[in-house]
C-alpha cells in the first residue's frame, strides 16, 4: 500500500505559502516582553475616577527611528477604566505627544496634568470630558 501524501499537500499553493510566512515572522518576533505595562495613572474625568494604564508598542522604544522617515512601526495602546466603561485604544500615528484613538473615543497626553478625553457621538458632535490628575 502506497504512502499517503502529507495533508499539507491537498492546500492550494496560496495557503501554504501564507502559513509558511506567518511562521517564518512570527519566528522573527522574538519573545513578549513581560514588563510592557506601565503602572495605572489615576485621573479624575467629569468628577468620576479614571485609571489609565499605558501599554508601550515598539513605536515606544528607545533606537526606533522618526516615524516620519519611513514606515510606522506597531505601537501601543491604553486601556482606560471609567463610570462602566473599559476602552481599549490604540496609539495614533499623529505627531507629538501621545494620543489614542478607536474613532469614537480619543485621550491624549498633550498635557499629562489635564489629559483631553472626548467622545464622539452619533449626530457627529464632539463632547468633551474636564479632566485632571487625580491628587
Amino acid at each position: 500500500m502506497p504512502a499517503q501524501p502529507p495533508a499539507w499537500r491537498s492546500l492550494p499553493l496560496p495557503a501554504v505559502l501564507a502559513a509558511a510566512l506567518l511562521i517564518l515572522l512570527l519566528s522573527w518576533a522574538g519573545p513578549v516582553r513581560a514588563d510592557t505595562t506601565a503602572a495605572a495613572a489615576a485621573f479624575r474625568c467629569d468628577g468620576d475616577p479614571l485609571s489609565a494604564r499605558l501599554v508601550p508598542g515598539a513605536m515606544d522604544e528607545p533606537g526606533i527611528p522618526d516615524p516620519t522617515s519611513g514606515p510606522v512601526p506597531v505601537g501601543g495602546f491604553v486601556v482606560l477604566q471609567w463610570r462602566d466603561l473599559s476602552l481599549q485604544l490604540p496609539r495614533t500615528n499623529n505627531a507629538g505627544p501621545a494620543s489614542f484613538t478607536d474613532g469614537k473615543w480619543w485621550w491624549s497626553l498633550e498635557d499629562p496634568a489635564h489629559p483631553r478625553f472626548r467622545l464622539r457621538r452619533s449626530r457627529g458632535d464632539v463632547q468633551d470630558f474636564a479632566c485632571e490628575a487625580a491628587t
